[in-house]
């Protein structure tokens, strides 16, 4: 095996620096929201509430833009199945900034939530934000594992070193940055992830288009030369899965952890929101030298590269098209700078994925769920721990696992089918109710996972309308096998069936227990008439005071518990008339008016 000494320090010159400013931007910010008497741990989470339009347009483009991101638009591009009318991605997730912008991001963040999870637990309890956590978790551990395995190949092609080395070496530098400083040290290596991503790529273009294996592009993109228009096009027949994949991209890339973590970081309701909309922009701007090296991919005669005279897609390669791109169109030393930007980009990612992960169940599960009593020394050292055990989760899955990539598109399936629908039901429809939340869950799973999923394997047990079966490779055995595909779009009906299934529940459950059709003993989820339990009053409530958001702790009803259950929740209407009453004349009072001004 040749090892390439200027690809390896181009590689070390990349991870040192990245480590360092990881390293100062936790030493920058260690004593960050100590004025103003925030936890340790929500610092951690959220970065202090104080991150600014720079370093916040940035980490919020680095949501999406990572090595999935750069090396999946190329290859949809360079397939000629596929060309750019399939290149969702860049379109679809810069609307999903958008969408997100204008209608989740202001109500996220001006109730002063921690995590995603948040307004589920406050609304429909801990059990039930204890089921939503696992389709959270599994996008985030699985799309941490695809990435991580796709740097280890990128290497592996440029560089020619070990695969498993590379993974583990990027995943612990990613891990021990983002131990030692959150979301602080995630944001600041964003910066320099993007700003690595972006000349590298734009460098390494020039050089492939004016290599004289490759034809004009412009050209490529209308007529046949080695392959079919890169441009590409949508068949009628395929219609329906072109939007349902569009939809896929555009409603689900909002109900994610790693998004809602720099929202809430935002230092207001309305930076939180020009914060998405600028990152919108830059999903959209770093796609662009993405998409050339796809088409530059699409208009090669590799029989005059290095490569040799088998197209990549023909190898099964076309997944790998930006690092061939690289190395066989372009000199040494431009490629290693595309490398770093692949590697960049890579570790851009998996920090975000890592963390968010953590804070979900250091928060979520951990703390409102198990130790509501727990100190914030204690919730910081849980959220360390996770770190690293998500962080080394992902770094297996990626070394072991062949079907990683299928694994993530069934989970961003299910983040899409079950957390965008109750998203959208806790934020917009008074009335909703854990019963309603628990039939939209069971819906959105079986209809979705009944499908199918070729990638994985899985067999459908629903057969939509419209299915037919295909001829495909087997990734993981190389041999052709037959697969049902299914044309109609029904991951966008699960959702959707998702959604009316939990108002239709919700309602159904209100009317049959307030009505006295069943009898309210049998409200064991506590959702409807038993609202005054000992488990939902043992939670704390945000309370909105004017412009300022805070949270206030109730009327103790266990005396067993200790003060330190703040960030819990309940809703003010959960509490008895006379509680209430009682909290709005403290909250008249002079003393509480100039508490609140404090």
């Amino acid at each position: 095996m040749t090892i390439h000494v200027e690809g390896l320090v181009a590689i070390a010159f990349f991870y040192v620096l990245i480590l360092f400013v990881g390293i100062w931007a936790a030493w920058k910010n260690k004593h960050s929201g100590e004025a103003e008497g925030t936890d340790r741990s929500e610092t951690i989470m959220v970065g202090g509430r104080d991150i600014g339009l720079f370093v916040g347009g940035f980490t919020m483009t680095a949501t999406w833009v990572g090595g999935g991101y750069i090396n999946g638009t190329a290859e949809y591009v360079s397939l000629p199945d596929s060309g750019l009318a399939w290149a969702q991605a860049p379109f679809g997730y810069a609307l999903s900034l958008v969408v997100g912008g204008l209608f989740f991001a202001k109500p996220m963040r001006s109730r002063g939530y921690v995590t995603m999870l948040d307004p589920f637990q406050q609304l429909y309890g801990k059990r039930m934000g204890g089921l939503l956590f696992i389709p959270a978790l599994m996008g985030e551990i699985f799309w941490s594992a695809a990435i991580l395995s796709a740097l280890g190949a990128t290497l592996s092609v440029i560089v020619d070193i070990n695969i498993k080395m590379s993974v583990v070496i990027s995943a612990l530098i990613a891990i021990f940055y983002t131990l030692v400083g959150g979301l602080y040290s995630v944001a600041y290596t964003d910066v320099v992830q993007l700003f690595c991503i972006f000349v590298g790529l734009w460098i390494s273009v020039p050089f492939a288009l004016t290599n004289p294996a490759v034809s004009d592009i412009t050209v490529t993109a209308v007529k046949k030369v080695y392959q079919a228009p890169w441009i590409g096009s949508v068949h009628k027949s395929d219609t329906w899965v072109w939007i349902d994949n569009f939809c896929l991209l555009m409603l689900g890339g909002i109900p994610w952890q790693v998004y809602f973590q720099r929202v809430l970081s935002a230092s207001s309701a309305t930076y939180a929101q020009v914060l998405s909309f600028l990152a919108a922009f830059g999903c959209l701007i770093m796609a662009v030298p993405s998409v050339l090296i796809g088409a530059i991919g699409a208009s090669t005669d590799w029989n005059q590269t290095t490569y040799g005279a088998i197209p990549p897609r023909e190898k099964d390669e076309a997944d790998m098209i930006l690092p061939i791109v690289l190395q066989h169109l372009c000199p040494p030393f431009v490629s290693f700078f595309g490398l770093g930007a692949v590697s960049a980009a890579v570790m851009s990612s998996a920090d975000s994925s890592i963390l968010s992960a953590s804070s979900m169940f250091a928060r979520n599960i951990y703390q409102l769920a198990f130790r509501q009593s727990a100190s914030d020394r204690e919730i910081v050292w849980v959220m360390r721990i996770t770190i690293f055990v998500f962080g080394g989760l992902a770094t297996v899955m990626a070394l072991v696992t062949g079907t990683v990539y299928g694994l993530w598109y069934l989970s961003s399936d299910l983040v899409y089918v079950i957390i965008f629908p109750q998203l959208l039901s806790v934020l917009f429809v008074k009335g909703t109710n854990t019963y309603g939340s628990v039939a939209a869950y069971l819906f959105g799973m079986v209809l979705r996972i009944g499908g199918g999923e070729p990638y994985l394997q899985l067999p459908p047990f629903i057969y939509y309308p419209g299915w037919t079966t295909e001829k495909r490779m087997d990734h993981m055995t190389g041999e052709m096998e037959e697969v049902i595909i299914q044309k109609f779009p029904f991951k966008t009906v699960s959702m959707l069936a998702s959604f009316l299934g939990n108002v239709v529940f919700s309602y159904l459950a209100k009317y049959l227990f307030e009505s006295g059709k069943i009898s309210h003993k049998y409200d064991f989820l506590d959702a409807v008439v038993s609202k005054h339990s000992g488990e939902i009053m043992d939670k704390t409530t945000l309370v909105t005071r004017g412009n300022n958001i805070g949270l206030s702790e109730m009327v103790s009803v266990k005396p067993r518990l200790s003060v330190t259950l703040a960030a819990a929740f309940a809703r003010r209407d959960t509490l008895p008339t006379d509680t209430v009453e009682e909290e709005e004349e403290e909250e008249s009072s002079p003393d509480s008016s100039h508490h609140d001004e404090e």
